[in-house]
């Protein structure tokens, strides 16, 4: 069975300014490069995804110093990465082709936003037949207004996402149960 392929969602340097908003998990980054550490030492496949805005206004426009990726977790030249124009990084990227062509059937996801970008790839992860882990404390997000107009926390928002992919996309779990996914395989 092939190892499990760490996708890293959007950890792009525009999400570490403070104009992104009330987040939650602050230690979601540090648990992001422990995973990444682990994949790499174990030859396991990483894949990084970036966001490439169409909007010329955006900080994660090409060319703008928010869509490069954040320095603790630049890909190395055999990692693959993935450019999306959307949250799901599905669509648009070849991505299913890259894992198909591979043989990696198994995927645990990390990242940012976990009601956006994570939450839209694990939901079309599971629908299209991988094994997907999506990791608790390796995903945050920001407050939000809900439908009503009643401000929701980020730990709220967060939450309510991974109940949405818990069962149904995904197995949600922490960065420990993760390693020891590694490990078993």
């Amino acid at each position: 069975m092939a190892l499990p392929t760490l996708i890293i969602i959007d950890m792009q340097r525009g999400m570490l300014e403070p104009a992104a908003g009330a987040r939650n998990n602050s230690d979601a980054p540090a648990r992001i490069a422990e995973l990444l550490q682990a994949w790499r030492l174990a030859g396991a496949p990483v894949v990084h995804v970036r966001h490439i805005s169409r909007s010329p206004g955006s900080p994660f426009a090409p060319g703008q110093p928010g869509a490069e990726f954040q320095p603790a977790l630049q890909p190395l030249p055999q990692e693959h990465v993935v450019e999306k124009n959307v949250p799901d990084a599905f669509i648009n990227s070849a991505l299913e082709r890259w894992l198909r062509v591979r043989g990696l059937d198994s995927l645990v996801i990390v990242g940012v936003s976990t009601n956006n970008s994570v939450e839209a790839t694990a939901r079309t992860a599971g629908n299209l037949g991988f094994t997907t882990h999506v990791i608790a404390d390796g995903c945050f997000t920001f407050a939000k207004t809900d439908y009503h107009g009643v401000l929701r926390s980020a730990e709220d928002v967060h939450a309510m996402a991974l109940a949405n992919l818990q069962d149904e996309y995904a197995q949600v779990i922490e960065s420990q149960a993760a390693l020891a996914l590694l490990k078993q395989l």
